[in-house]
C-alpha cells in the first residue's frame, strides 16, 4: 500500500473511532439523563413507561451504529465487510423499524398527561427514526450549513454501501 492511501486509511480510521465512540456516548448520555434526571422527575409511572418505551429503540440504533463504526476500521482500505457481519446488520435493518413500531405502540398505551412529557417522549421516539434512517436509508448527519442541499442529494449511507459491496 502506497504512503497516500495508508495516511487516507489512517484518517478514516481515526474519524470511524470518533463516529463510533460518539454513538457510543450518545447512548449512555441519553440513558442516563433518562434514567438520573428524566424520569425521577416524572409525575407517573404511565409517563416513565412511555419514554422508555421510546428511549430503548434509540438506545440500540446507537449501541449498533457505535459498534458499526468501530468494526468498520477493521475493514476500511482492505476490503468488503465481513459476510457475517453484514448479515446481523441486515437482520437489524429489519428488526429496528418493528421495534420503533412497537415503541409507539407503547407511548401511545402509556400516553403521558403532561405536555412537555408527551413532547420529550414524542421526540425521543422521532429521533429514533432519524437516526434509523440516517444508517439504513438516506443520510441524514451533515454539517447545518450544508444540510439541505446534501439531504437532497439523497446519498446512501456508509452502512448500506458496506452492505452492499460485502454481496459482491
Amino acid at each position: 500500500m502506497n504512503k497516500v492511501k495508508e495516511r487516507q486509511r489512517i484518517r478514516v480510521r481515526r474519524r470511524y473511532l470518533s463516529l463510533g465512540l460518539g454513538e457510543f456516548v450518545a447512548a449512555a448520555v441519553f440513558a442516563v439523563c433518562a434514567g438520573v434526571a428524566v424520569a425521577p422527575s416524572m409525575a407517573s409511572s404511565t409517563a416513565v413507561a412511555a419514554l422508555w418505551s421510546a428511549l430503548i429503540p434509540l438506545l440500540l440504533v446507537l449501541v449498533q451504529a457505535g459498534a458499526y463504526w468501530l468494526l468498520a476500521r477493521g475493514w476500511v482500505g482492505s476490503g468488503p465487510m465481513p459476510s457475517t457481519l453484514a448479515r446481523l446488520y441486515r437482520v437489524f435493518q429489519i428488526i429496528d423499524p418493528l421495534l420503533l413500531i412497537a415503541a409507539l405502540a407503547g407511548v401511545l398505551v402509556w400516553w403521558p398527561d403532561d405536555l412537555w412529557v408527551t413532547v420529550l417522549v414524542l421526540a425521543v421516539w422521532a429521533f429514533g427514526v432519524i437516526e434509523y434512517l440516517n444508517y439504513f436509508a438516506i443520510r441524514l448527519s451533515y454539517p447545518a450549513s450544508e444540510w439541505l442541499a446534501k439531504v437532497r442529494r439523497q446519498r446512501r449511507p456508509r452502512l448500506v454501501k458496506d452492505l452492499r459491496l460485502a454481496d459482491r
